[in-house]
């Protein structure tokens, strides 16, 4: 006689929103078991009655034939007493703690854009086609579980097609919370700049095209947010969206219709190839081909393009029936948040757009899109949205209480942690003005309502004036929480540190534009010791003054001033013939002189960001900048592929036992290359290959110390973000046996300072 048993089991994981309930109902009947599967706010609770064998066998498949975008993190299983099921169900959703884990967007699966293009199917050509395996989740979801009553298409009923197919255990959209069709779902709609119902004779879709095609900037409510699209080709449209957004220089993404139009315009390698087609379907920095079809100012002066395919049906049958590649940018004024709701767009953006392509389903969170550059052969997210945002870092050790970060000023990102989960948002954006404020604390609400998070303890930045930490001072009072302070530098270490679960003792360093220090200066170009106890700074660059202050960070001639006048009395600094100075009219340069000997608003540095800046513009490359790091990056693209061996020289000083790298015998060694004519791509690649040659020293100085014996190093913060530097760091450490550590999964720069605050307040990372 058969001897059957009932099997309990409770999974955590991505598990909801991919197509698991599904799997579980197809495997169990399968296999001839009984009981029921449901979502709960933990993950999935399934009982199945059978046999010893086919239950050992439904454990196994479960395990081993997950749905395509399916992740197991823990899986508890008991046998318990028969009950007596005589059938397989899929129950209610249950209520409780809520700790499953919320899926990002998802980029239109094959099947679905074969339904769309084909005259003889149901949702040929709905924009809103999904399934259990492509379609919103993070940005329409209310919180756990994911159900559909509790996300934006709560608004929507299905009619009794749809109905049947989200019952139907054979169908792809068996529980797929987002269904939807032409009948029963989301429409479009297009207005015109002056809001008013656009020509009655197209469709919306078509009335949105004809405006592209004329040379027209279209704003597009996509996924997690509103797009600016115009002709890529077209080098008057692109430059009136320049003026419009007030973006005069910063490169635009290019969404392109399919890969063969990618590879005309950019190389393209397998590893870039396989990231662009993903289902995270992020932006790609492709290097552009000399043959390169667009209008020069989608991305002026700049050898990269950022590159995506369409990712929402959408955008398919736009780029379909373009086929050409249009500029997909952020639908915001410059500098401040996405939009999201078609009314908030129509006001911020109506001296930008000349028409409006939106539709009726409510975004419940800005989710930009992600950018990944693959530097020494490895794919580095550089800014972290749609596609990976919420997915949570699994930590070490549970917690005991809950946290929350706030995260940095630029590239504002914040975190929530609690047992043994960190959830990073995605990114908000700098903190410039109360706009990007307000979207950082409804990121902040939103991702907590879904956890029902409530923080213990609040970590921010160590810097007292920015917009951050304020708020997290404001909010730790009125909760009467502990509010602990953590140094900028150190985050970057500890957040790539939890990125790869490094234990330590580590050499870290950490090289960024500006953060603040423990001694109230502007620190920037950090090496620090970390150990259990302490990361201790045992390195850096010697501070140099930046006339201005916080305006130095946009106009590099400031940080070359500055760094002259560590070189020559200020009398003859003002006489000599280089382009630093040449920047300058003769009134701008008394008053910046006059300020650097009395020592007014000129606050110090160790900054390698400004290091950057300041040969950046002795090169004249750059003297003033419209974007963060633009100057940083045209000193990049001046190598140009050159590879020399050459570097400047650089002395040390101590100073407390901490080892000051001076920075004067290298500006010489620069000054006196431009005095000899030397070739500016030789004298930016010699500074590049000097600072490889000062982590390497320090690095050595560690283990001739003997107190890094295991040979880690970590490489964070923004300068990072540089592919000449990073590589030739890499290869030169491997060299001597190094193992190298750098941010992959998590930005390089302050997009991840959320993620570091948490390690260091809980002590996750050492």
């Amino acid at each position: 006689m058969l001897v059957k048993r009932r099997l309990r089991l409770e999974i955590q994981g991505t598990v909801q929103g991919v197509g698991f309930r599904p799997f579980v109902y197809q495997l169990a009947t399968a296999l001839n078991l009984f009981g029921w599967v449901n979502n709960s706010t933990a993950g999935v609770t399934i009982e199945v009655e059978g046999g010893r064998s086919p239950l050992n066998l439904f454990l196994e498949k479960l395990q081993a034939e997950l749905p395509p975008n399916a992740k197991i993190d823990a899986l508890k299983y008991q046998y318990l007493e028969l009950i007596g099921y005589n059938n397989f169900e899929i129950h209610a959703s249950q209520t409780g703690e809520k700790i499953a884990i919320v899926l990002p967007d998802l980029a239109t699966c094959s099947e679905c854009i074969a339904e769309i293009f084909d005259p003889q199917n149901r949702r040929y050509q709905y924009p809103f086609t999904n399934c259990t395996h492509c379609g919103p989740r993070y940005s329409i979801i209310e919180t756990l579980p994911y159900d559909r009553s509790l996300t934006s298409m709560a608004d929507f009923s299905m009619c009794a097609d749809c109905q049947r197919e989200y019952e139907d255990p054979g169908d792809r959209r068996f529980h797929a919370q987002p269904n939807a069709c032409p009948i029963c779902g989301p429409k479009l709609e297009f207005l015109s700049h002056c809001q008013g119902q656009e020509n009655t004779n197209q469709s919306p879709l078509e009335a949105a095209i004809q405006y592209i095609r004329d040379g027209k900037i279209v704003a597009l409510k996509g996924l997690g947010g509103f797009q600016l699209l115009v002709d890529a080709r077209n080098n008057k449209a692109v430059q009136q969206l320049r003026g419009r957004k007030q973006r005069p220089d910063k490169p635009f993404a290019v969404m392109y219709p399919d890969l063969p139009s990618i590879k005309n315009d950019c190389f393209l390698s397998q590893l870039e190839e396989a990231f662009l087609t993903s289902q995270a379907s992020p932006t790609v920095l492709l290097q552009k081909k000399k043959e390169f079809n667009l209008a020069e100012n989608v991305a002026p002066h700049n050898p990269n393009l950022g590159v995506m395919l369409p990712y929402t049906p959408l955008h398919h049958l736009l780029l379909k029936s373009l086929n050409f590649p249009v500029i997909a940018t952020s639908g915001n004024r410059s500098d401040e948040p996405i939009c999201i709701d078609e009314t908030e767009a129509l006001e911020r953006l109506k001296n930008i757009a000349d028409g409006f392509l939106i539709h009726n389903r409510r975004i419940l969170r800005p989710v930009d899109d992600s950018v990944v550059r693959v530097m020494n052969n490895t794919p580095i997210i550089l800014r972290r949205s749609r596609g990976y945002a919420p997915e949570p870092l699994t930590l070490k050790r549970t917690l005991s209480k809950n946290v929350l970060a706030m995260g940095a000023h630029l590239k504002n990102t914040v975190a929530i942690a609690q047992k043994n989960r960190l959830f990073l948002s995605q990114h908000i954006g700098d903190l410039s003005n109360q706009l990007t404020l307000q979207a950082m604390t409804k990121t902040l609400q939103k991702l907590s309502q879904i956890y029902d998070f409530q923080p213990d303890i609040i970590a921010c930045d160590l810097h007292p004036d920015y917009l951050s930490t304020q708020y997290a001072k404001n909010l730790a009072q009125k909760l009467n929480i502990s509010l602990i302070s953590v140094q900028h530098h150190h985050a970057h270490i500890y957040a790539c540190m939890a990125e790869h679960q490094l234990e330590s003792p580590l050499l870290g360093v950490a090289w960024d534009g500006t953060g603040y220090g423990e001694d109230g200066t502007i620190w920037g170009g950090e090496f620090f010791w970390v150990t259990k106890q302490s990361c201790e700074r045992i390195a850096h660059f010697k501070p140099f003054p930046l006339p201005g202050g916080d305006r130095a960070s946009r106009e590099p001639r400031r940080s070359a001033l500055g760094l002259l006048s560590q070189l020559y009395d200020l009398q003859v600094l003002k006489k000599l013939n280089l382009p630093t100075i040449q920047a300058f009219s003769a009134t701008e340069l008394e008053l910046l002189l006059s300020m650097l000997k009395k020592d007014i608003n000129t606050p110090f540095t160790s900054s390698v960001g400004r290091l950057f800046d300041g040969v950046a513009s002795l090169l004249d490359l750059r003297q003033r900048e419209s974007f963060e790091g633009q100057a940083a990056m045209a000193l990049e693209f001046s190598i140009d592929g050159l590879q020399i061996p050459d570097f400047y020289q650089f002395q040390y000083t101590k100073n407390d036992s901490i080892l000051e790298i001076d920075s004067r015998g290298i500006f010489q060694g620069i000054i006196q290359d431009l005095q000899n004519d030397l070739p500016k791509n030789f004298i930016a690649a010699k500074f590049h290959n000097t600072l490889v040659e000062i982590i390497f020293d320090i690095y050595l100085h560690t283990l001739k110390l003997g107190f890094n014996s295991r040979k880690n190093i970590v490489l964070a913060g923004g300068c990072f973000q540089n592919k000449y530097l990073l590589e030739q760091t890499i290869q030169k450490l491997e060299s001597s046996g190094a193992n190298i550590y750098y941010p992959q999964k998590f930005p390089p720069n302050d997009g991840a300072i959320a993620l570091g605050q948490v390690m260091v307040v809980t002590g996750q990372a050492i």
